[in-house]
């Protein structure tokens, strides 16, 4: 491109520049230039830095709802501190899925007193002396052996069917 002041055709604008005296002061030397642009740029990621709390008033309108205050706390905190890689692993490790020892172990059921049923202290009851008693899985029906009407669906019913 041409440099600005090369045509000498060009039209230029008849609008006055208004400039504070002190702002052309301290505008005159590069350094303060960089200086004040560098002054300006801090200023605008300070702006963004987080969000501010509103203070609630007694005025029920004017107030934030309690979901509202915590959405913008959460909002705040988050942009405050980035998590490491060590504290997601840490906070996934609580999350994963833990087996029923490990539970039984976080209970600690050992120290209850001996009359509170816990998984530890419950017991069986002696073994039954008669056998079982059997019921078919469709009509629910005592039964002996298995099912004389519908062998392939259920075991175990002698219930008569009368079919007509």
């Amino acid at each position: 491109m041409d440099d600005d002041n090369s045509n000498p055709f060009r039209r230029m604008s008849s609008r006055t520049r208004k400039v504070a005296p002190r702002m052309s002061a301290a505008l005159a030397s590069s350094d303060n230039r960089t200086q004040a642009a560098l002054a300006r740029l801090e200023a605008l990621e300070n702006d963004n830095a987080g969000i501010e709390m509103v203070e609630t008033n007694d005025d029920s309108d004017a107030s934030l709802d309690d979901e509202d205050q915590v959405y913008m706390q959460k909002r705040q905190s988050k942009g405050t501190k980035r998590k490491t890689r060590q504290a997601k692993a840490l906070e996934n490790a609580r999350k994963a899925p833990r087996t029923f020892l490990e539970l039984l172990n976080e209970a600690n059921l050992e120290p209850l007193p001996p009359h509170v049923p816990s998984y530890l202290k419950a017991a069986v009851g002696p073994p039954s002396s008669i056998s079982r008693r059997h019921f078919c899985t469709v009509c629910g029906c005592a039964a002996r052996y298995t099912c004389r009407w519908q062998p392939s669906l259920a075991g175990f019913c002698n219930f008569h069917w009368v079919i007509k």
